[in-house]
């Protein structure tokens, strides 16, 4: 398997199947669909959409349901990272190379362009209801799921844990830390990975060794990010690098050192590679996803 060229062709069949679900640019209302359009097109990872898709495929799934669940999800994460843009957020310029929405649209806009995203995702994911590929069971769970891991028991508790841990300096614990890390980025990676068992028909042991793998991968993916945020540059990573520093936030780096931090990093990897190799034994494999999981510990953006 040629990983890159594999990547890149999933990644090009994710983007098309966003773009087919993004709102229409018309009516008085254009200019804030034109701002949620310009926030999803700008480009990134595509991260969670493919985890979701690779998940369904690795339980055995090949219906269409799931791709409004994977626009969904991108909507989401968008909407998180236009507002984590804000000025009263973390004040970034630049996100994945470009200016980000507020500084194209103005801060009143670049908030309702994320309220909106918000909103039309989950308008996306109900269009799974009108599709005849899974029984309504499976999608009102995996609704369920998406809902309250970007709500206020996930990503959001997350953002504002994250928030109140500026300026501790030396009080912020690692406990604090591992829940800002659980529930502001590993959250969605969770959604992403257990609506895709959800939809393929995993049984409830095999959805909650999933939960596990992808909070191991969320927060091993967020320690690679504070990594980045002090070893790279804005050109190489898109967007301005000790955003952590400026903001004063305390990070995996700064509470651990470089070294231990990305020891622990790959450990986390590793195990959850572990944990979903496990599924082998009953007959669920998906080499590129465990390769994917791979590639997120080297990743240099």
């Amino acid at each position: 398997m040629n990983f890159d060229k594999e990547l890149e062709n999933k990644v090009k069949e994710t983007e098309s199947i966003i773009k087919e679900y993004l709102p229409k640019e018309d009516g008085w209302a254009k200019t804030v669909m034109e701002a949620m359009n310009y926030s999803v097109n700008v480009g990134g990872k595509r991260l969670r959409p493919v985890l979701m898709a690779e998940t369904y495929r690795l339980f055995g799934g090949t219906d269409k349901v799931i791709e409004p669940f994977m626009a969904a999800i991108e909507m989401i994460h968008t909407y998180s990272l236009v507002h984590d843009d804000l000025p009263a957020m973390d004040n970034d310029e630049y996100r994945r190379g470009k200016k980000t929405t507020w500084v194209v649209y103005g801060d009143a806009m670049a908030i309702l362009a994320g309220d909106g995203l918000l909103n039309y995702a989950f308008e996306t994911a109900l269009k799974s209801f009108e599709m005849s590929d899974s029984d309504t069971g499976k999608k009102a769970k995996a609704l369920s799921i998406l809902a309250k891991k970007a709500g206020i028991y996930g990503m959001i508790g997350g953002q504002t844990a994250d928030i109140e841990a500026e300026n501790l300096g030396s009080q912020a614990t690692q406990e604090h830390l591992l829940f800002i890390h659980e529930h502001k980025t590993a959250a969605l990676i969770q959604a992403a990975m257990m609506v895709g068992a959800v939809l393929a028909g995993a049984d409830e042991t095999q959805i909650c060794l999933v939960e596990k793998a992808a909070y191991e991968i969320g927060v091993a993916f967020q320690i690679q990010d504070d990594i980045l945020d002090v070893t790279s540059n804005l050109e190489t990573l898109g967007k301005p690098v000790g955003s952590d520093a400026k903001n004063q936030k305390t990070t995996y780096v700064t509470l651990k050192g470089i070294e231990d931090a990305s020891q622990e990093q790959r450990e986390l990897s590793d195990h959850a590679i572990e944990l979903l190799e496990s599924l082998a034994e009953e007959g669920y494999q998906n080499e590129f996803l465990i390769e994917l999981i791979r590639s997120l510990i080297t990743r240099i953006k």
